[in-house]
């Protein structure tokens, strides 16, 4: 079945639909990740993106209940290169393309992967529609110029939790005040922004009792929970266009100690007082390097984010900048040099990808001890 992909420069893209008729839109990105392909497509943060993978061949080991980051697939679109649907992988339980299919989305194979990358680098991410129902090019560019992209939105009330859930061996149960979580050593109040699971499994490993909290829960219902910590997670878009949650992490400052990634470090930097910027292409993969100032050591990561907050628009008598991005130099971590509070960019909790900076765990957990 025949697909087109059209991006709001007017450049346009063939490809066969692998897993049948659709149409969608959102910002086009791209992955360099080798692996990992039911993670990225599992993960809030990529909501309102359409997902390129710049390895060609994708599908060959399946998919598994065992590697969900969340409880559905978050990406508007899927593009490769090639599609394997003859998985070989023994922990494989089902097709990549069944389940594409099974929550209505767009998978499309075929297309020239290595020239949609490089559109991307030389022009920025931007505005796309994939079809196999309207193959008129105008057509679909006129509707990608016409999209709402990303900047402005607050696509954090689409992903997340609806109500407040424990994290347990079996995964989220509902409820609140720590009722329904696991026993553990730290009681944990994490901000659901669009977080993946293997950060509440790191956490939990370490000693953690998860309550799971909406993002627009107050610092009012967070205290009086009486927790050892707050966990800032991960999710999607402009930090600029969430309401109502920066205000919340200001009132935690110095209250309990915080520790936030990737939207959970841009929010935090909001708190601190500071700005946040779009980047022309963003960070997307499992081979970013990473310097930390402290201690020189380099560290290979896993990332996945179109914005970093402006460390020139902090107080640098209040935060201290941790982390670089040795590509490009942008903020990768940053922490308050009066309150117990600290924020990486980046995936520490790997799923895909390395497992250098699992470290991070260790810290906030040192911070609450």
């Amino acid at each position: 079945m025949k697909a087109l992909v059209a991006l709001e420069d007017g450049t346009i893209f063939e490809g066969e639909s692998f897993t049948g008729p659709g149409e969608a839109t959102g910002e086009v990105v791209f992955n360099t990740g080798m692996s990992g392909y039911q993670e990225v497509l599992t993960d809030p943060s990529y909501t309102g993106q359409i997902v390129t993978m710049t390895y060609p061949l994708i599908g060959n080991y399946g998919v598994n209940p065992e590697d969900m980051e969340s409880a559905k697939i978050q990406v508007e679109a899927f593009l490769i290169k090639e599609y394997n649907a003859t998985p070989s992988n023994f922990r494989s339980t089902g097709t990549l393309a069944d389940f594409l299919k099974n929550q209505g989305v767009l998978g499309v194979e075929g297309i020239d992967t290595r020239a949609l990358t490089r559109r991307i680098r030389i022009g920025g991410a931007m505005k796309c529609v994939v079809s196999t129902e309207d193959l008129d090019p105008a057509s679909l560019v006129a509707k990608a110029k016409a999209s709402p992209g990303l900047v402005g939105r607050d696509l954090v009330k689409d992903v997340t939790c609806a109500q407040p859930y424990g994290w347990t061996a079996d995964g989220p149960k509902p409820g609140t005040g720590f009722a329904t979580a696991a026993p553990g050593k730290y009681r944990v109040v994490a901000y659901d922004f669009g977080l993946k699971y293997n950060q509440l499994r790191l956490l939990a490993e370490r000693g953690c009792s998860l309550q799971v909290v909406p993002a627009t829960t107050s610092a009012a219902e967070v205290l009086a929970m009486n927790p050892d910590g707050v966990f800032l997670s991960n999710g999607p878009g402009d930090p600029d266009g969430v309401e109502g949650v920066v205000e919340n992490i200001r009132a935690l400052l110095g209250q309990k100690p915080i520790f936030g990634i990737c939207l959970g470090h841009q929010m935090l930097g909001l708190a601190f007082g500071g700005t946040t910027s779009k980047l022309k292409f963003g960070h997307r993969g499992v081979n970013q390097p990473v310097k930390d100032l402290a201690t020189g050591k380099i560290e290979i990561t896993s990332q996945n984010h179109g914005f970093c907050v402006d460390f020139d628009s902090l107080d640098p008598d209040k935060v201290e900048l941790t982390h670089i991005n040795l590509n490009d130099n942008s903020v990768e971590g940053m922490r308050h040099k009066e309150y117990p509070a600290f924020s990486v960019q980046y995936h520490p909790e790997n799923a895909p990808g390395p497992h250098d900076a699992l470290y991070l765990f260790d810290r906030f957990i040192a911070m609450m001890n």
